[in-house]
């Protein structure tokens, strides 16, 4: 897979999100940035992330993903701080 498919599955699952992936083809890093995960532990934002990728984990098509979530203030003060 390349990111920008990765990108493009994560979008359509996570249409109100802005998703950024970087990757060499087995691993991948995916930073999404939604008011959907308002509320939401690191656990349950990983979960929404995870559920927009189907099959391709389990499969093993998509081999590694890390992904950082954040509500557009989590991001905004993760930036600041520089903890990305």
């Amino acid at each position: 897979m390349t990111p920008e498919e990765v990108q493009n599955m994560i979008q359509a699952g996570l249409p109100d999100c802005e998703v950024k992936v970087d990757g060499d083809g087995s691993h991948f890093d995916a930073t999404v940035v939604g008011e959907i995960f308002d509320g939401m532990s690191q656990v349950k934002k990983q979960q929404a992330v995870y559920k927009t990728l189907g099959d391709k984990i389990t499969s093993g098509e998509l081999h590694a993903l890390t992904i950082k979530a954040f509500t557009p203030a989590e991001y905004e003060k993760a930036q600041k701080l520089q903890v990305m």
